[in-house]
């Protein structure tokens, strides 16, 4: 899989709370998130930030967030 950053619009709460609302590829194109279903830091040892599990037309897709950069995996 290769690693993809991306860019991400998100809200923050009076908590501190960030939620992701939509992710921007470079070349323009923008997927909404229909709801983050998980949020969990450091579920394996390939990177040390927070995994997302995220729905994005209907499907369930991880992005990451690792210190101040997003990014995405897709197929090698």
């Amino acid at each position: 899989m290769g690693r993809v950053g991306v860019s991400v619009f998100c809200h923050i709460d009076t908590d501190g709370i960030l939620t992701p609302l939509s992710i921007k590829w470079k070349d323009g194109r923008v997927w909404d998130i229909e709801r983050v279903l998980h949020t969990c830091r450091r579920p394996d040892f390939s990177f040390a930030g927070i995994r997302y599990t995220v729905l994005i037309g209907g499907v369930e897709k991880y992005l990451y967030l690792d210190d101040t950069c997003w990014y995405v995996n897709t197929p090698a």
